[in-house]
């Protein structure tokens, strides 16, 4: 069913609390990109240095309000779909003792929407029943998937939302969280001893809420799931999508974590080669996934080949691959 609402148009003003909580919502301006660049345009100047470093600082500022531990947060989870071959992606999944938050972020900026007889106009590129239906049915995939996984749990307790970061704008649903509550509603995620003490000594099904022994099951299969690749260029560009192959490279992605590329020259020294028929050469460092050693992760093997071995790369929102050359990459981290 089609999720509608009927949404009111509300004046975009700051209050006192807005002003307040304008510094942290700037942090993540850039959350939501308009699709990375392809490839052949590395020269240009880029947001995803930005971007990544605004991401960064939103999970830190949602642990800090929160209080929940690094390995309970789950960002951009590619969650599979069986009704087809794209893997759904969220934002943002908080587990908590209350249940599992499945979250999408959005930086909607003075938006108005009016719905006058199912006739809905927005100045935003994505329409919200749309998103709003999306979340939705992304959090019962996740439901499905943990199901079929063997973990038996109550689907009300896989709760989607939406949180609207940019402070200028309100809009009303029950699975909206404005600007102005974004604070409020990363506050009430925050347990205390109390809740700690009642959820060790309460059987889940009297609560109704996840047990311990539930939580770690779910964090075991959320951790499974993965999420984007992520290949950095040699000019510092990061591009995230998907890692599909490369030539005269045999890895396999559940054993390999990441693929550092170096080069024996500089550019220049490469092109004084090439002239001389010379073919420049990369080499490549396959890394063992895991926990790191006391020397650093596990080096599994090395590879040397031709620095314009085309790398086969999915960039996320891309309908077709793009072939990046070797000798223009620093490294692919692969997720699982």
């Amino acid at each position: 069913m089609t999720i509608c609402a009927v949404f009111t148009e509300v004046r975009c003003g700051f209050t006192c609390s807005q002003i307040l909580d304008t510094r942290m919502f700037q942090m993540v301006q850039f959350l939501v990109s308009s699709g990375p660049k392809r490839p052949g345009n590395v020269s240009q100047p880029t947001g995803q240095n930005r971007t990544q470093t605004a991401h960064n600082e939103f999970l830190q500022h949602v642990r800090t309000v929160t209080g929940l531990r690094q390995q309970d947060m789950f960002y951009n989870l590619r969650v599979p779909n069986e009704s087809q071959p794209d893997r759904d992606e969220i934002s943002l999944v908080l587990l908590t003792g209350h249940g599992v938050l499945c979250i999408d972020l959005k930086t909607w900026s003075e938006t108005r929407v009016r719905s006058q007889q199912q006739n809905l106009s927005s100045v935003s590129v994505e329409q919200l029943p749309d998103a709003l239906q999306a979340i939705t049915v992304k959090s019962r995939n996740l439901c499905s998937h943990i199901m079929r996984c063997g973990l038996k749990l109550r689907p009300s307790l896989f709760i989607p939302r939406i949180l609207l970061l940019s402070a200028d704008c309100e809009l009303r649903h029950e699975l909206l969280v404005s600007g102005a509550e974004v604070q409020a509603f990363l506050h009430s995620l925050r347990g205390g001893f109390v809740s700690w003490l009642s959820g060790a000594f309460t059987p889940s099904w009297i609560s109704g809420h996840l047990s311990y022994g539930q939580m770690r099951a779910l964090r075991e299969h959320l951790e499974l799931m993965g999420t984007w690749d992520l290949l950095l260029l040699s000019d510092g560009q990061e591009l995230s999508g998907d890692f599909k192959s490369c030539r005269h490279l045999a890895l396999n992605r559940h054993d390999t974590d990441q693929l550092e590329f170096s080069r024996a020259g500089s550019p220049i020294t490469d092109t004084l080669w090439s002239l001389l028929g010379h073919t420049p050469q990369v080499t490549v460092s396959m890394y063992k996934r895991g926990a790191q050693g006391w020397l650093g992760k596990p080096l599994i093997a090395t590879a040397t080949i031709p620095s314009s071995t085309r790398v086969i790369f999915r960039i996320r929102g891309e309908a077709a691959d793009a072939g990046i050359p070797a000798g223009s990459i620093r490294s692919v981290t692969l997720s699982i």
